[in-house]
């Protein structure tokens, strides 16, 4: 995959993602071919994007809601916490399924 297809395809994947604001900015564009120089697998990305969705998903119903993300910035952390993670592919199929069960759609 080249660089294009790779930053077009992290953006959607990240415009997608529940609680995002949809919108992707000239930073975000920047970061996401950062990620493509860097060799960062597409589906590691992915795979951050649902675990973060997931864990904002499961908060407490009594929590305080939490703020739109406005930046691809913002899974970062959780882009390198997955890259170090062992885990099954199984998992991160388990965590979309639960993400887009309890994603209300539009």
């Amino acid at each position: 995959m080249d660089q294009r297809d790779y930053v077009r395809r992290l953006l959607e994947a990240y415009r997608t993602t529940p609680g995002t604001s949809g919108a992707v900015r000239r930073p975000d564009r920047l970061l996401a071919a950062q990620l493509y120089q860097r060799g960062v697998p597409l589906e590691g990305v992915e795979n951050a994007l649902t675990l973060a969705a997931a864990r904002r998903l499961a908060r407490a119903t009594d929590a305080p809601p939490l703020g739109i993300i406005r930046s691809l910035a913002y899974f970062s952390p959780v882009i390198e916490e997955v890259l170090r993670l062992q885990v099954s592919p199984e998992y991160f199929r388990h965590l979309r399924h639960r993400v887009a069960r309890f994603t209300p759609t539009p």
